[in-house]
């Protein structure tokens, strides 16, 4: 899957998006609700790390592929909405595999 471009680009939004759940549902809650604040300090780090992964995968298959700006944008949406990585995902699979 980390062979080509598309594939790093799937790879690195199914984890960042696993990622954006798991701040979402668990550490945030636990922030808030349970006065336990180190999980969103954690997660939110690797989190952060992972998007800027996405992004630079995502400007490697623009460049390789040579995306157009609607794709990019709309890639770069996906990463922004939860479950949105997935969507884009199936896309991909469907499309490049």
């Amino acid at each position: 899957m980390f062979r080509t471009p598309i594939g790093r680009l799937r790879a690195i939004g199914i984890y960042e998006g696993i990622s954006f759940l798991v701040l979402l549902i668990i550490a945030m809650p636990l922030k808030y609700y349970a006065d336990f604040p180190a999980p969103v300090k954690y997660i939110g780090m690797l989190h952060g790390v992972l998007f800027i992964l996405y992004l630079l995968a995502l400007a490697h298959v623009t460049l390789v592929h040579r995306w157009n700006i609607i794709k990019v944008i709309g890639a770069v949406l996906a990463s922004l909405l939860p479950f949105g990585t997935f969507v884009m995902d199936a896309r991909l699979r469907k499309r490049y595999n």
